[in-house]
């Protein structure tokens, strides 16, 4: 059964979706607002990190998705009926996102999870992933208020709020970039999908998207012949 703190977070992220206009994917990354210079006195303090254990899939090693996986699943946590972060494969468009558009922010994501686990063992004797669920939301909470020692470059609040950005992308995105995953998220804020035209009619009617089949863009390009 949820929690009141995990029916409080999801209600939130959907809501600020919906505020927003809903599966739209013009989300804009907390990083920007670092430096180069930043990005340079960070590597040469603590220099290239994270580079253990197998690569997992375009981007992320094992390690690294598991903890993404797994915060992204408190950002927005499952229940019964409602879909979470690992239902709409959340990680899968995280993951393809750094290994593309999203490469700019390959060492940031790099140097945020490093210092997170690092945090995790001084705080908690356990990494991020071993944490329970309480003591993973006191953590991201930290994050969140940027009071988790540790962190330089990006700073605890910058990390917490691209994650959580990234997530919101994960989630009610279209399918095409890899997540929502079986329409998860558009089916969560009742979205019908990127359908081509509505008549005038449809439009003066309030029951016009109630129940309308779920289309992305991949189902609308064209076929190819031959």
């Amino acid at each position: 059964m949820p929690s009141k703190h995990d029916e409080s977070r999801r209600a939130f992220l959907v809501g600020a979706v919906i505020g927003a206009g809903a599966a739209g994917v013009g989300f804009a990354p907390e990083a920007g607002a670092q430096t180069n210079d930043q990005q340079a006195a960070a590597s040469a303090t603590t220099g290239q990190a994270h580079a253990h254990g197998p690569w997992h899939g375009a981007f992320f090693n094992d390690d690294d998705a598991a903890t993404v996986a797994a915060f992204a699943e408190r950002l927005m946590p499952g229940a019964s009926g409602s879909p979470g972060a690992r239902d709409a494969n959340v990680l899968n468009y995280i993951d393809l996102a750094l290994a593309g558009s999203y490469s700019d922010l390959q060492d940031f994501y790099r140097r945020g999870l490093s210092a997170l686990d690092a945090y995790c063992h001084k705080t908690h004797n356990a990494p991020f992933v071993q944490l329970d669920a309480a003591k993973q939301d006191e953590v991201i909470t930290a994050l969140e208020q940027n009071k988790a020692g540790g962190f330089t470059w990006p700073t605890a609040a910058a990390f917490f709020n691209t994650v959580r950005v990234h997530t919101m992308e994960g989630m009610f995105a279209d399918p095409v970039y890899g997540g929502n995953k079986d329409f998860a998220g558009w089916r969560l804020v009742g979205f019908p999908g990127a359908h081509p035209v509505f008549t005038p009619e449809d439009l003066a009617s309030k029951e016009a998207f109630a129940g309308g089949a779920l289309i992305g863009l991949q189902a609308q390009a064209p076929s190819r012949k031959g």
